[in-house]
């Protein structure tokens, strides 16, 4: 055999290699979709979300679990996204080249890497023991470090992207370097920018185990920060186990509602992506 007929073959079975791997995830992927749609479409109704539990017996909804749901996610957004944004600029435009943003950089990638369930142990010494009981405040701290890594990441490599020859112009007509950023360097990575805050949604809108630690759950509709909180993630763990049969198909509904939102939150980025590149 000539030496360039065993590359050919080589590169042959890589590529069928790669290849089976990847229909191999697909169909594990439309697998879990078709069996949670499947489930999940059959008890899909306007009381899931519109109506408070109502017991093991029957009816009812998980209005209060929603609602905690998007109010953790609300206020860990509200919290997560300007730091991570700060972070990001400060690693790419003050601390260009500086170890300490290259150490910066090595600590973000190491806190995306942490299992989330290490973040909840992590608020619930710092939030929930010393205060005597679960709240919500701790649940949307949890999130928000979670989301706070990936956000910083992701401003800094898009910040990185817009050339440096836009800075210096900027800087020769007489604007300060605070300018310069917030006027045309955030201008121009504004989708990139965007789209990390919304992966960062979508990763943390499905998150169960921190808020376990954190804001637990509540079964009655409750709004109040400074006590347990219900949130969808937990509620789905919690009724997925439960031997009730409405309680299982309701938790089949509700992860389907889960995962069309977090599917729309990732289409919206990549849309985004998209739009500006």
């Amino acid at each position: 055999m000539k030496p360039h007929m065993g590359r050919i073959w080589r590169n042959r079975l890589a590529l069928t290699l790669a290849t089976c791997s990847a229909l191999l995830g697909l169909a594990l992927l439309f697998i879990i979709l078709y069996d949670i749609i499947r489930h999940g479409l059959s008890s899909l109704n306007l009381e899931l979300l519109t109506e408070d539990p109502a017991g093991p017996m029957g009816g009812g909804g998980l209005k209060g679990a929603f609602l905690g749901q998007g109010l953790l996610t609300l206020v860990a957004t509200l919290v997560g996204a300007p730091l991570g944004v700060l972070a990001g600029t400060y690693i790419a435009e003050y601390g260009r080249d500086k170890k300490i943003s290259k150490a910066f950089i090595s600590l973000c990638d190491l806190a995306m890497s942490l299992p989330s369930i290490v973040v909840g142990i992590f608020v619930y010494s710092l939030l929930v023991k010393p205060f005597g009981g679960f709240n919500g405040w701790a649940g949307a701290a949890a999130l928000a470090i979670i989301m706070i890594p990936l956000v910083t990441r992701t401003t800094e490599t898009m910040l990185a992207m817009v050339p440096w020859t836009l800075r210096e112009a900027a800087l020769a007509l007489g604007s300060s370097y605070s300018q310069v950023i917030i006027k045309i360097v955030y201008r121009k990575a504004a989708s990139g920018i965007l789209t990390g805050i919304l992966l960062a949604i979508a990763r943390v809108a499905g998150e169960t185990a921190p808020l376990m630690f954190t804001s637990f759950n509540n079964n009655h509709f409750e709004l109040a920060l400074g006590k347990p909180v219900a949130s969808v993630t937990v509620t789905v763990f919690q009724y997925a186990g439960s031997p009730y049969e409405t309680w299982i198909d309701q938790a089949w509904a509700a992860a389907l509602v889960v995962t069309v939102v977090v599917l729309l939150l990732n289409i919206l980025g990549r849309l985004a992506v998209k739009w500006r590149f």
